[in-house]
């Protein structure tokens, strides 16, 4: 029997994360907090908190983890975060600019807290739907919670990243299960903003290792299932 769309949580989860995100970002709510960094991690906060109360409220299981399908929690840690981390504090380092500490953990929570409600509930909550209806929903109520209705050319191709990234960030979370990698992938967007000759490099190559880890830890997941199906049989 196929599964039902609990509607009532899906609204639940979304009136929680859009008030949160106009308490955050249309009021002073933060005007007394001097921290830039700590602000910017604040605003994400709306989906995780508004999928963490209607996942309690609604006595839903979480599908995602952040350890997610892989046999150690360090390995999406060391590999999807530590990594990043590395290349662009050594790209820092060598082009003699201050280094980013703030800036990368802000960066990495903001996506984080965001893919906690997006991939983690909403893309999940989303599933008995056909595929494209599901990404051009979840696209549609992420691009309205940013809260900014300009209409312009940057918006449109904001809108259409957004849908790339629905589609593409929930392959990933398909594939992975895992909070943290999902959260890597909705980084790069914040990460390399500004697009230079280097940041394009690191982009690519972060990019290229990372679907090529997701790859050849799934082609592993399959041949150890099928070679446990044949013991079996």
């Amino acid at each position: 029997m196929k599964p039902k769309i609990n509607y009532l949580s899906i609204i639940a989860f979304y009136l929680i994360a859009i008030s949160i995100r106009y308490l955050t970002d249309k009021t002073n709510l933060l005007d007394g907090i001097d921290n830039y960094f700590l602000k910017i991690i604040l605003r994400g906060t709306g989906p995780a908190i508004g999928a963490i109360i209607t996942f309690l409220a609604f006595k839903i299981k979480p599908v995602m983890t952040f350890r997610g399908h892989f046999k150690k929690v360090w390995t999406p840690v060391f590999l999807f975060w530590g990594l990043p981390i590395v290349m662009i504090t050594i790209t820092s380092y060598v082009i003699n600019e201050p280094l980013p500490y703030g800036f990368i953990l802000a960066v990495l929570l903001y996506g984080l807290f965001e893919e906690i409600g997006w991939r983690g509930f909403l893309h999940q909550a989303l599933k008995p739907l056909p595929k494209i209806a599901s990404i051009l929903v979840v696209s549609v109520l992420w691009f309205v919670w940013h809260l900014n209705f300009e209409l312009s050319i940057a918006n449109l191709v904001f809108f259409g990243i957004l849908v790339l990234g629905s589609w593409g960030i929930g392959k990933v979370a398909d594939k992975t299960c895992s909070f943290l990698v999902v959260a890597s992938f909705h980084s790069l967007n914040n990460f390399f903003r500004g697009l230079t000759v280097v940041n394009s490099i690191i982009l690519i190559v972060l990019t290229a290792i990372w679907i090529a880890v997701i790859i050849m830890k799934n082609r592993f997941s399959l041949k150890m299932g099928r070679s446990i199906g044949s013991e079996q049989s």
